[in-house]
């Protein structure tokens, strides 16, 4: 919020009389009266009987990088930084564990390859059908994909140390569609596993598809979150990642000309484990 408080540009949001800008679940308590994305007159009373949001779902906002609080001062250091680690992301409600590590390089780039997000209205399509984006750069390489595949699988050939690469999911729900995983701030405690795995400093347990955190393996201080409910986010479905393993085939066949083979040696050693 610090970050988008000055020379901002938003689309598809509410703007308050006052001309502010609002969207669902900025504030506790939605103002008496605004403009919605549409530019019709929106109240909560409205919205009660239409069902009608002041803003689109796909409500967006862009701000310069340097006004984020957070951002390390190093960002834009002209002679680079080192990396130690990558984190790939995907939003998915099922199947994909909060946190794990590749085993490899190779099935590092797997992991980016196969990655992808539950549709949501950013996007054409079934809301919930999970597309495939991989590296999250679909929509914006310029060339095919399995060459770009083995552009990142080159890269090791140049590197004395290659970073720990690790997939994030901040998503997955329960059986009564809430999520599990609280979100914001607490992200943090992963963040610091990770680093720490980069570092030599955390443990792990083998998995067929990583290395993932053990519950005492990561930092519950202040935050009372149960074994149980960790487990539950960190569940592996033999059953579900076989249909996964189905939808990296479909990616597969769409990218075959250019494909390089550690992909599908990547793919088979995951059918194997599962």
């Amino acid at each position: 919020m610090a970050t988008l408080s000055r020379n901002t540009i938003f689309t598809n949001v509410a703007l308050t009389p006052e001309g502010g800008v609002w969207w669902e679940g900025m504030t506790e308590k939605p103002p008496a009266r605004l403009i919605d994305w549409q530019g019709k007159e929106w109240t909560p009373q409205i919205a009660k009987e239409t069902g009608a949001k002041a803003a689109h779902p796909n409500a967006r906002f862009t701000a310069p990088a340097s006004q984020c609080p957070t951002i390390d001062p190093d960002w834009q250091k002209p002679e680079g930084v080192p990396i130690s680690a990558l984190i790939f992301g995907g939003r998915r409600a099922t199947t994909v564990p909060l946190v794990f590590q590749a085993f490899n390089w190779s099935g590092a780039v797997y992991i980016g390859a196969t990655m992808g997000s539950e549709m949501t209205a950013a996007a054409a399509g079934t809301i919930g059908k999970v597309r495939r984006d991989p590296m999250a750069m679909l929509p914006f390489c310029g060339y095919n994909m399995g060459e770009y595949f083995r552009h990142w699988i080159a890269l090791q050939r140049n590197l004395s140390q290659t970073p720990r690469v690790f997939h994030v999911n901040w998503f997955r729900k329960d059986d009564e569609g809430n999520f599990v995983w609280p979100g914001y701030g607490e992200n943090m405690r992963i963040l610091k596993w990770i680093v720490d795995r980069a570092r030599g400093r955390a443990k792990a347990k083998e998995t067929p598809i990583g290395w993932m955190p053990n519950y005492e393996d990561l930092d519950w201080t202040g935050l009372d979150f149960s074994k149980e409910r960790f487990e539950q986010l960190q569940k592996f479905d033999r059953l579900a990642w076989r249909s996964e393993v189905m939808g990296h085939e479909e990616l597969f066949l769409d990218l075959h000309e250019g494909l390089p083979k550690e992909m599908v040696y990547e793919r088979e050693l995951l059918i194997c484990r599962i």
